[in-house]
Parts: C-alpha cells; sequence; structure tokens
C-alpha cells in the first residue's frame, strides 16, 4: 500500500519501499524503455537527485554518474545551476527534475545545463505544469511565503509553468522531444502504479554547439 504524501496529505503516492512518487515511477520507466539509459556508456549529471533513483543509477555499470546540489552535503558536487562549474560539453545525460521552479533566473539556468552536454547529448528537465494554464506565469514581487504558496503551489517556487514550456526549452537551444508516455499505459495499469492523471515528459536534445 502507498502513503499520503504532500502537504494535503494526498494517499496512494509514495512508496513505502523505493519513496517514489507518481513522477518517479513514470520517468523509470521511461528511461527503461525508451531511452539507452540503462545499456549505454554515459556521462551522467544528476541535479538535485531524487532519493527514489541515486542508489539504483550509481549500481548501473554502464553510467559514470555524478550527483549535484547547491545544499545537498550528499551530493558529489556542490553547484549552483546558474553558474556550474564544469567545463563545457562534459556530460551525455543531465537529469534535473522539479528544480527550475524554484530558481529565480531560469533563462541562465537552461543555458548552462546545455553548456555542460556534449553535441547530441540530452536531458530530462521536469517540472509541475499547469496545462489548463497557456503561459507560463511569473512576478518576483509576491514574496510573502503564505501568498506563494497560494499562488505558485509551494512557498519556494517562483512560478507556475504552463504549456508554454517547451517553448522555453526551445528558446535555450535544445531540441525539444514531447513524449506522452502516459499515454502508452491503460487505464488500469495506471491505477496500479499510482501514476499522476497528466505528465509530459520532455527529452532536450543538444544538437548544436
Amino acid at each position: 500500500k502507498l502513503l499520503p504524501y504532500g502537504n494535503k496529505g494526498e494517499g496512494n503516492r509514495l512508496c513505502p519501499k523505493c519513496l517514489s512518487l507518481e513522477r518517479h515511477r513514470l520517468l523509470w520507466m521511461f528511461l527503461k524503455n525508451k531511452t539507452e539509459f540503462f545499456h549505454k556508456n554515459y556521462q551522467v549529471l544528476h541535479i538535485a537527485p531524487e532519493q527514489p533513483f541515486v542508489q539504483r543509477f550509481r549500481n548501473l555499470a554502464n553510467l559514470k554518474y555524478t550527483t549535484a546540489d547547491l545544499e545537498s552535503p550528499l551530493a558529489d558536487i556542490k553547484l549552483d545551476i546558474r553558474e556550474m562549474p564544469i567545463k563545457d560539453c562534459s556530460y551525455d545525460v543531465v537529469i534535473c527534475n522539479h528544480v527550475l521552479e524554484h530558481i529565480d533566473n531560469e533563462e541562465k539556468a537552461l543555458s548552462e545545463v546545455y553548456r555542460v552536454l556534449e553535441l547530441n547529448g540530452w536531458a530530462i528537465l521536469q517540472v509541475p505544469i499547469d496545462y489548463s494554464r497557456e503561459t507560463t506565469f511569473e512576478d518576483s514581487s509576491i514574496t510573502d511565503r503564505e501568498e506563494r504558496e497560494k499562488i505558485f503551489g509551494q512557498y519556494d517556487h517562483v512560478r507556475v509553468h504552463g504549456r508554454d514550456y517547451p517553448k522555453r526549452l526551445e528558446k535555450a537551444g535544445f531540441k525539444v522531444s514531447v513524449e506522452n508516455y502516459l499515454d502508452t499505459f491503460s487505464e488500469k495499469d495506471k491505477d496500479l502504479l499510482r501514476l499522476q492523471k497528466e505528465e509530459i515528459i520532455y527529452v532536450c536534445k543538444k544538437t548544436e554547439c
């Protein structure tokens, strides 16, 4: 049985064994079934690494796996995504999920991810998206914690991404592949795995130096 999770204590979300949420389970299956992540020799940078993934990724013999975070003492590298102390074209894959909604200068963060990727490298840069919203909303004048939580969903979020998110990724130089992987599951399997109702995976490829 899955456990409640989140500010509202919503049930059937958190796996008590691997600590995965809906988005983690979906991404794991996508990486396993739709990419060469589990087989090809990749240099991987995982920014703000999620606990359900870290040891499992470290155990993959084909990966040279590096974790990075601004605050966590467990990360291999301490860094600010807006100014990473990493050479150009260093990684084949960058994974950075549910981070950009916290970053004031999203454009600079995206440019840094693009910079450290190898040519033809790819990134997974998931964020919470309000699919009812056509465009992303941000307002730096909103600083009150309660007001931020009310408007952005969490006190430490600085924007609500809308359906224009892939365009924001493309503006940073990425060629974006929109993957409706969730649609490949039956309703029965979605319920069994407790997957979210809406989640599009954006694969961001670096095609030019």
